[in-house]
């Protein structure tokens, strides 16, 4: 071999190596990025009970600069971890619902503060002046620190927590997504003196379902019978909805209102019936988001629009060998589908 030739090889066997080992660093790189970045946040999975299914960031300047990339509000919880009942009960009846979890992750940046640890989490409570070993509080605030809306403090209920982020994504000029809207109506909806029932009865309850469910206000519809009559059961907003004007609305679909009696009983295979016969039943769904779903199926009318961001991947992904999860409880199968992907 020539000098010229040896000189050649050398040289392509370096630059091979060189190559290699550049993709080496890039692929160390790129995991440590992975590991880092993971760390940063929470895993619903094995974190403390108090931050009910919301993956938390833990660092103020990472969430703020966050913030500022992505131009969303920093949602930060002070949280007492572990803590008392009423920090417990936070995170479960409030920070774990599937659809309030989702317009956490999804339109804010979520950052978990514990006011009973020393370190950055101490530092953090000394510049909002929030005390320590305290109960659970929100403050939304901008890319600067700086409060959005008022700080939610004494009021544990997931009606306070959604109020106050409607407000910072309004004051930020943020448009409210359809999933979040959904969220709403069913937490005011269901206090118990604004939800009210009524039934229908029809020639057609799968029709009744799908015109039914159009109505403002509605929260559920429910496909059953009733001495002999094909029937639903519809759920509704009371402050939301008249309900003169939901009798005059099924009086000009050929439906009369009907009294309840112990004859009532629920048609299982009926209900639901144009959702059932799609890939949505694969999908964990809320009482509000299957009537939606399934009124626009049967109206031929655009369903996608009622899924959060998490649901729109997992209806993408959907088939045949999927498990049924419409009809289970939303958190339990909403935590079925998580795990299981």
């Amino acid at each position: 071999m020539t000098p010229l030739i040896q000189m050649n090889s050398n040289f392509n066997l370096n630059k091979k190596v060189m190559k290699n080992t550049v993709n080496t660093i890039i692929a160390i790189s790129l995991a440590l990025y992975s590991i880092i970045s993971s760390a940063q946040r929470t895993d619903p999975k094995s974190q403390d009970k108090e931050l009910g299914a919301v993956s938390w960031y833990r660092d103020y300047s990472t969430a703020l600069k966050l913030s500022k990339e992505h131009n969303k509000p920093v949602l930060i919880l002070f949280q007492e971890v572990p803590g008392c009942a009423t920090c417990r009960n936070y995170g479960h009846n409030v920070l774990s619902n599937p659809l309030m979890t989702e317009v956490i992750q999804n339109e804010f940046i979520p950052l978990a503060i514990f006011n009973n640890k020393g370190g950055k989490d101490k530092d953090v409570l000394k510049i909002y002046k929030e005390p320590a070993w305290n109960n659970p509080v929100v403050r939304i605030v901008d890319y600067d620190g700086v409060d959005i809306v008022d700080r939610v403090g004494n009021d544990y209920s997931a009606q306070g927590l959604y109020r106050a982020m409607e407000n910072a994504l309004k004051v930020s000029k943020i448009e409210i997504p359809q999933y979040m809207m959904i969220l709403a109506k069913e937490l005011y909806g269901n206090i118990n003196s604004r939800n009210k029932e009524t039934y229908y009865s029809m020639y057609c309850f799968w029709s009744g379902e799908k015109l039914l469910g159009t109505q403002p206000g509605i929260l559920n519809t429910e496909a059953g019978f009733m001495n002999g009559y094909e029937v639903v059961k519809v759920t509704y907003d009371s402050t939301a909805l008249n309900i003169n004007d939901l009798n005059s609305y099924a009086n000009s679909q050929e439906m009369r209102p009907i009294k309840k009696d112990q004859s009532y009983r629920i048609s299982s295979k009926d209900e639901d019936y144009y959702l059932k016969h799609s890939n949505y039943q694969y999908l964990p769904l809320s009482p509000l988001q299957r009537t939606l779903i399934n009124s626009a199926l049967g109206n031929r009318n655009d369903a996608q629009q009622y899924l959060s961001p998490q649901q729109m991947k997992w209806y993408a992904q959907s088939g045949k060998t999927d498990k049924i999860l419409y009809l289970s409880p939303f958190g339990q199968a909403w935590k079925e589908r998580m795990y299981s992907s």
